[in-house]
């Protein structure tokens, strides 16, 4: 089972979410329901909602990178690290994930929903170990992506 705790910074999202907590919980417990590879286990992150100047920081402190970006990743564990530990441990703290709720540039509902969903699905998709520095790596991580938000519809 995923779980989330959500840290909201931005309150852009309440443009489109007076309650975005509810909104989010509701796209983990869709994820849940399909994805059941971790049925037994409680795997965790942590999910910061922010803007442009922060995670901009952010990008530049831990990437070197000077701008901002859409998502940001910081898994606790690396792909091998992380299925050692699901093999022994019951709970697992996967890492945080950074939106930058400003990226998202449409107005509408419709739009920002979809957006969102691949924004966090991607953030999600690192924090399981997934890169993309490598062409391989990157289709590979497509299609998990690809599966995942299939389970948000």
């Amino acid at each position: 089972m995923i779980n989330i705790n959500i840290i909201s910074t931005n309150k852009n999202i309440n443009r489109f979410y007076k309650d975005h907590n509810s909104f989010i919980q509701k796209k983990i417990n869709k994820l849940n329901k399909r994805f059941t590879k971790y049925k037994k286990k409680i795997v965790f992150f942590s999910l910061l909602i922010s803007g442009d100047s922060e995670i901009k920081k952010l990008n530049k402190k831990f990437r070197k990178k000077d701008k901002s970006t859409d998502v940001l990743s910081f898994p606790f564990y690396k792909k091998n690290e992380l299925k050692k530990k699901l093999k022994k441990e019951k709970e697992i703290y996967l890492g945080d994930v950074i939106i930058n709720i400003n990226k998202i540039k449409k107005s509408n509902k419709p739009h920002f929903r979809k957006e969102f969903n691949k924004l966090l699905i991607h953030g999600l998709t690192h924090l399981f170990g997934y890169e993309h520095k490598k062409d391989k790596d990157y289709y590979i991580m497509k299609k998990v992506e690809k599966k995942f938000l299939s389970y948000l519809k």
